[in-house]
């Protein structure tokens, strides 16, 4: 499956609005991880502009490219698909260069978006057709509204039952890729 997750922490919103980069939450890297691992998705990009912050997440990766890896080797799999990146523009630039054309960019939000709308068993279809897929998270409050505009699709958001609406990103990451890949 031509399916790569990607998680902005730049460019995104913080409650009052304004563009601003999230800090890495390591839950984040191991949990989507694992997740994107088990749904086989080809790669799982971090998308995080400052320096110190991404190496946080390569100080994970070596730590379970080595001694971590036979501590757990599940874990240390699912943390061979982490790459993370300054821009969403260099992770896009890479998956064009290994599946020889643009993915689709399909974007995730807690908010209904009114536009370029695709439904889950559509967007299941085309990965079952190997038709290379970005699938989109952000952190903070929503993705910018500048980066959304480059986005194709976007997925409908997941509703609960009582009007609260307030998921983890890995938690949301988690329901949406069983929705799309799971049996």
């Amino acid at each position: 499956m031509n399916v790569y997750l990607v998680l902005l922490h730049y460019p995104v919103y913080n409650k009052n609005g304004e563009i601003i980069a999230t800090s890495i939450v390591i839950h984040d890297i191991h949990d989507m991880a694992r997740c994107a691992r088990t749904y086989c998705l080809k790669k799982f990009f971090i998308i995080q502009p400052f320096e110190g912050e991404r190496k946080i997440v390569e100080r994970i990766k070596k730590f379970w490219d080595t001694s971590g890896k036979s501590y757990n080797p599940n874990r240390a799999e699912a943390i061979e698909i982490v790459e993370v990146k300054k821009s969403f523009e260099e992770a896009v630039s890479e998956m064009e260069k290994t599946e020889g054309r643009r993915p689709l960019i399909v974007g995730t939000s807690a908010q209904e978006r009114g536009v370029r709308k695709i439904d889950y068993s559509e967007l299941a279809e085309k990965a079952k057709e190997e038709i290379p897929i970005a699938l989109v998270f952000g952190t903070g409050w929503g993705i910018a509204k500048e980066l959304e505009e480059k986005f194709d699709y976007f997925l409908p958001p997941i509703k609960g039952n009582c009007g609260f609406n307030h998921l983890s990103v890995r938690s949301a990451a988690a329901i949406i890729m069983d929705r799309l890949f799971g049996r």
